[in-house]
């Protein structure tokens, strides 16, 4: 493969001369130097993830994965390409830039150097749902590149073609889709394009009660349909997951629509998936070209719109797109955007609200307080952006950093003997209370950096855990088996009842602000706040006031037997270093008033 091209204008060029197959290959293909750190990328793994090229050069590899896949990574897979200088297929998740992990397999084979070139590592990830799909493909197109320069053409002809189509499917991708389309929008507005953007309704549904393999049956035919009920002048592609895209040339909007309800009726009728009959149904955003600027990124950008219409608005349905609506949409998936870039580009921050013993005076404990500094808007707190990151699923990567965050800045911590007993808190959402995955990402975290579990109090709210108390108690008792403590946030706020309170393994009651602010003025609030506190201290926990500010409130507290407060009074939510200059200043407590 001595004259193998190039690669592309604008690509980082990878090592040596398999530079066609690199470019060409329809899995992830990496180069990274010895520690880690990318330094080039195929355009397949650039597409899988989402991320821009410029994005991911310079970052670790181990960075696209979560806490428990880096430690695997940093633990396994080095020393591994040390000793043997290869590492064979290992099951690990890639954080794409949406913040959605996806799963994937992954190879790695080390190219020592010579003379003053440094070595280096390749490493080939393949998506592990399609993997099997084209790895026969791949590998047979990869032994007529090697065994002779006769059959190179067609090899390389063959992983050019495998580098434009989805090897799960037949259909073309985002790549040959582009290819098909650009040249008809040529910016003479002669052509008239309608392009229909589909996603599956409940797909992750069959892939979690049925398999993957049920999920690939399905992805095929659904792809199959399509194809049988587009016209021969129409285009259908497979974008990813389970998105497709539709696009006809020649087609006014009327047209267009009538083209999406007749998919709509094809895809609902039933489909027999490993011997079973399923249902399924499909979103479906529209829009036309209608000016000679329009690019056809424009064109999926806006039926892409419409489609997250389709489905807020119940589903199974289609949305058209007009070019000069105001569509609140689009400010919300540019806020999206804004808060993946801000967790992708470490704009996020921890500050620590310190948490005080009220029999001692002393500093027991911090709660963990995220914040995102937004580029325009300053410092923003979690009121303006944890809803949308849990509507979204941004949550889980967002939960995760934040988690890893905390208890990298209580291992710092220790290095004042002073702290070694001090606890983090760190806020749950229902969200990552129900995701599979949590407790490994904790247990993972905790390993990561040596933090005695006895230290960590997870924090749920009282809302959050009465939405599905069962679900709620199996999760928390796999996580009180880690040895972590756990909370009820903003207690007083919900309707849990004292059977399930009893039956959750907590060891923190946190009375919601909300009572707090009426002691001394509201019989009442005292009332309830002295109430919470009895119950905790009935079932053996602790009780825990929120939003203390005053030393009359504090008092009142101390009166009642409450065993932690935290608030103004004390401190504000602080940034890492003013945590540590606060707790050089507070090591010998504060004065305990009568």
């Amino acid at each position: 493969m001595t004259d193998a091209p190039g690669p592309p204008a604008g690509h980082d060029k990878p090592p040596d001369d398999f530079e066609a197959l690199f470019h060409q290959a329809p899995c992830g293909y990496l180069v990274t130097d010895d520690g880690g750190s990318i330094t080039a990328v195929n355009d397949t793994f650039v597409r899988w993830t989402g991320f821009a090229r410029p994005e991911l050069l310079g970052r670790r590899l181990q960075d696209l994965m979560p806490v428990g896949d880096q430690i695997l990574y940093s633990t396994h897979c080095i020393p591994q390409l040390g000793i043997n200088g290869s590492v064979s297929e290992i099951a690990v998740e890639i954080i794409d830039a949406g913040g959605e992990r996806r799963a994937a397999l992954l190879s790695a084979q080390r190219v020592p150097g010579s003379g003053q070139e440094p070595g280096s590592v390749r490493v080939i990830i393949f998506s592990a749902h399609e993997r099997r799909m084209f790895e026969k493909e791949l590998v047979a197109a990869l032994r007529a590149a090697e065994e002779s320069e006769v059959r190179r053409g067609q090899a390389e002809k063959e992983l050019q073609r495998l580098a434009l189509h989805d090897s799960l499917t037949g259909l073309p991708n985002r790549a040959g889709l582009r290819m098909a389309l650009e040249p008809l929008l040529d910016g003479s507005g002669k052509v008239t394009l309608a392009v229909l953007f589909l996603d599956l309704d409940h797909f992750k549904a069959v892939n979690d009660s049925l398999g993957h393999s049920a999920g690939d049956e399905l992805l095929m035919a659904v792809a199959d349909r399509l194809r049988a009920a587009v016209p021969g002048t129409g285009t259908v592609a497979r974008l990813s997951g389970d998105e497709f895209l539709v696009a006809r040339t020649a087609v006014d909007t009327p047209a267009a629509v009538a083209l999406a309800a007749g998919l709509l009726d094809v895809l609902r009728a039933p489909m027999q998936i490993e011997g079973l009959e399923i249902v399924t149904s499909a979103s479906i955003g529209i829009a036309v070209a209608d000016n000679a600027e329009e690019t056809l990124e424009d064109l999926i950008r806006r039926a892409d719109i419409a489609m997250y219409r389709a489905k807020e608005r119940g589903r199974g349905r289609w949305e058209l797109h007009e070019p000069a609506e105001t569509d609140p949409t689009v400010d919300r998936l540019r806020a999206l955007g804004e808060l993946r870039r801000g967790i992708r580009d470490g704009a996020l921050r921890v500050h620590y609200q310190p948490q005080i013993d009220l029999r001692t005076g002393t500093a027991s404990g911090v709660e963990a307080l995220v914040r995102w500094q937004h580029p325009t808007r300053g410092l923003l707190p979690p009121s303006e952006f944890i809803t949308m990151a849990e509507e979204s699923g941004l949550v889980r990567p967002l939960g995760a950093w934040v988690l890893n965050e905390t208890l990298k800045q209580a291992a710092a911590l220790r290095q004042d003997p002073r702290n070694a007993r001090l606890e983090f808190a760190v806020n749950l959402s229902a969200r990552q209370l129900n995701d599979p995955e949590l407790v490994d990402t904790v247990k993972g975290a905790l390993q990561l950096w040596t933090l005695d579990p006895a230290l960590l109090q997870l924090e749920i709210t009282e809302t959050a855990l009465m939405s599905d108390p069962a679900a709620a108690l199996e999760s928390l008792t796999a996580l009180k088996n880690l040895g972590v403590g756990l909370a009820v946030d903003d207690f007083g706020t919900g309707y849990s009842s004292l059977t399930y309170l009893k039956k959750f393994p907590i060891n923190e009651l946190k009375i919601d602000r909300s009572f707090i602010t009426g002691l001394g003025s509201d019989s009442g609030d005292a009332a309830i706040v002295g109430s919470c506190i009895d119950l905790a201290h009935a079932v053996g926990i602790r009780a825990v006031a929120e939003g203390v500010e005053t030393s009359g409130q504090e008092q009142a507290l101390r009166a009642m037997g409450c065993d932690l407060a935290q608030g103004f009074l004390f401190a504000r939510p602080l940034p890492a270093p003013l945590l540590e200059e606060w707790l050089q200043a507070n090591l010998g407590g504060r004065p305990v008033s009568a």
